[in-house]
Order: C-alpha cells, then sequence, then structure tokens
C-alpha cells in the first residue's frame, strides 16, 4: 500500500518492506504477565490499530516500542536496527498522548519547538521545520495562542505537530480522540486518517473502540488477555473472525452452538450445509445477514426459519429485532427501518454467512 507524501527530504529515502517487527515480546510486571509472545510486523505507510478491551496489554506494548518500558523476552527492531536496545531519545519514534500533554506556559509555537530545542537543533532551522508541521495540521494561525484558548480538536492538532516536528519514523498515538464529544471525534478520525495519508508515516494507534478502529485503520491487532487472537484488515476481522471472542468483541454477533454431523450443522431448528469436520462447533451469524423473507421465494443456499417478535429497537436508518425461533433459540436481526413489527414473521439468511469460529 503506497500514500502521497507532503515532505519526502523529511523522510528515509529507502523504503524497507517492513518498518516494525516485534519479535515473540513478553512483558511481566513482577508475577502478572501482561503480554505473552507478541510477534508483529508493520509495513511502512501502514495505519495499524491496536484494539482490545483494558488490560489486555495494547498500552503497554505501545510503551515498549517507545523506549518506556524494556520487554521481558523477545526483541523489537526497525528498519534492520535493534530498537529495544536504543534509549527513547535515539528512536524514530514519536508519542502523541491521550491528554496531548501540553505545557500550559507555552505557546503553540513553543510547544511544537520544545523536543527541536531539547535536542540542540539549530535555532536557524527550528522556525521553518516548526511552521511547516503547524502548516501540515492546519493550526499556523494559533502559533501564538496559549493550549488553554484551543479546543481538544486543536489541541489534538497540536500534539500531532509536536510529534511530527520530530520527523518521526513511527508514530505511536495512545487514544488521542478519547477526550472528545461524540461529534467532534468522528471529524477528527478523518483529520487523522487524511493527514497520515498525506504524510505517509507509519500510525500505530491504541484504542479499545471498536467502530474507531474499524474506520481508521488498514489492519487491526485484536488483543486478548496479554496475547494476540487476532490481525486482520477491518473488512477480513469482521467478515471472517477466527475466534468467537473476535466476533463478539466486532461488532453484533449471534453465536450459534451446533453440531455438524455428515456436512450439516444443526442448531436447535436451524440446520445449514458446514465444511470441516463433525462434532460441536461455533458459528458467528451477524445480525444483518438475517433477512425477512419474501413469501414464497426460497433460493438455493439459503436457511429460512419462523420466529416470533420480542424485542425491537430502532436506530433511524435500521432497526434491531430480537427473535425467538422455535425451541426458544434467541437471534438477533438487523434490518432496515420499516416500522413496528409484531407476531411471528419468516427470516433467511444464507448458508455461507455462517462462520465457523473457533470456541
Amino acid at each position: 500500500m503506497s500514500f502521497a507524501i507532503a515532505n519526502p527530504q523529511s523522510l528515509d529515502t529507502a523504503t524497507p518492506a517492513v518498518l516494525l517487527e516485534v519479535r515473540d515480546v513478553a512483558k511481566r510486571f513482577g508475577a502478572r504477565e501482561v503480554l505473552k509472545s507478541i510477534s508483529l510486523n508493520i509495513a511502512p505507510g501502514e495505519f495499524l490499530t491496536l484494539l482490545g478491551e483494558s488490560g489486555s496489554g495494547k498500552t503497554t506494548l505501545l510503551r515498549l516500542i517507545a523506549g518506556f518500558e524494556q520487554p521481558t523476552a523477545g526483541e523489537i527492531w526497525m528498519s534492520g536496527e535493534r530498537l529495544d536496545a536504543l534509549p527513547p531519545y535515539k528512536r524514530r519514534v514519536n508519542t502523541v498522548f491521550q491528554n496531548y500533554a501540553l505545557f500550559p506556559h507555552l505557546s503553540v509555537r513553543d510547544n511544537v519547538a520544545y523536543g527541536l530545542r531539547v535536542k540542540s537543533t539549530p535555532a536557524s532551522e527550528i522556525g521553518g521545520r516548526v511552521d511547516h508541521a503547524l502548516r501540515m495540521v492546519k493550526m499556523e494561525e494559533f502559533a501564538d495562542s496559549r493550549p488553554s484558548k484551543l479546543s481538544g480538536g486543536q489541541q489534538q492538532r497540536v500534539a500531532l505537530a509536536r510529534a511530527l516536528v520530530n520527523r518521526p519514523q513511527l508514530l505511536l498515538l495512545d487514544e488521542p480522540l478519547s477526550a472528545l464529544d461524540a461529534n467532534l471525534r468522528k471529524q477528527m478520525q478523518g483529520e487523522l486518517k487524511t493527514l497520515q495519508r498525506e504524510l505517509g508515516i507509519t500510525f500505530l494507534f491504541v484504542t479499545h473502540d471498536q467502530d474507531e478502529a474499524m474506520a481508521l485503520s488498514d489492519r487491526i491487532a485484536l488483543l486478548r488477555g496479554g496475547a494476540l487472537e487476532q490481525v486482520a484488515s477491518g473488512r477480513e476481522i469482521y467478515a471472517h473472525p477466527t475466534t468467537a471472542y473476535t466476533a463478539q468483541f466486532i461488532g453484533q454477533t449471534n453465536l450459534l452452538r451446533a453440531e455438524v454431523r455428515d456436512g450439516v450443522a444443526v442448531c436447535g431448528a436451524l440446520q445449514w450445509p458446514a465444511e470441516g469436520e463433525s462434532g460441536a462447533a461455533v458459528f458467528s451469524l451477524r445480525p444483518e445477514a438475517i433477512q425477512l423473507a419474501s413469501a414464497g421465494i426460497s433460493i438455493p443456499g439459503t436457511v429460512h426459519f419462523r420466529a416470533a417478535m420480542q424485542q425491537q429497537f430502532y436506530s433511524g436508518a435500521s432497526e434491531l429485532l430480537e427473535v425467538t425461533c422455535a425451541g426458544g433459540q434467541l437471534l438477533r436481526v438487523r434490518v432496515p427501518a420499516q416500522g413496528p413489527l409484531f407476531g411471528e414473521h419468516d427470516f433467511v439468511f444464507a448458508a455461507a454467512d455462517a462462520i465457523r469460529v473457533q470456541e
């Protein structure tokens, strides 16, 4: 995947196939194992998101890459160089924190320039680089303002400029949008993705918000209890989850606990053709994969069933239905909004949409 680069001179001319390699990294704090043999590669220009619930280890992995913690085992490499052996200030990595960590007594310009001054960058170079960084995030007109005079979104842009001015190969973002209100958060998601594509810098983004991860990422690395559950594109991880945990964490799903016999899965009143070995199995069936059936129409490869309405939740363009089919099997169904439904209705889903997952 390639992106347009706004300032090619600020980046290395050689483009390795893999920018960052995390090799069998583990981290313990005392007796508590926070990360368990994590292996992960990140490509140049990629937007990769570490997704997981609180305590899954995603921020710890970010801190290991930044150099704020050291791995208990394993290695981290970047551009062919052993990264975990370098102190934080020698790594071409910058971090944007959740609280932005701006200095309240400094202007926007001085906040952005701070890292350059600490590194003893020549004064003749600082002004131009700061101006360029502020232009990239569209904050030039606020250069003389204090952080307290800025909105949350503007503060986030300043934090990005402060990181970008150091010309990192890799930008780490630790839930940088979590402090924003819902509308501004959506707006900043779009701006963040656009900025990443324009700059061509690799982003490693941490969030617990599945919708945010799906909207922004080229790939998602889902962490569970310190281990990688699945690494794939948002579309792949949603359409083809490998485990029941992934299917439930990414969006809503119906987990169907079935028995596979002679190529047929049986779950209560539901039956459909299924590949794989016989025996107990779990299938993920997304609510939107189930539709209201047209009377008298049967299409090969589809499963028809009748179910009774239990609850109906309106959400604008669509509605979520909770229905029970014969034997008491509860299913969630998402259909286009069409008004209140009562009693029993016929439903249908494609057998191919029932994805077999690991327990």
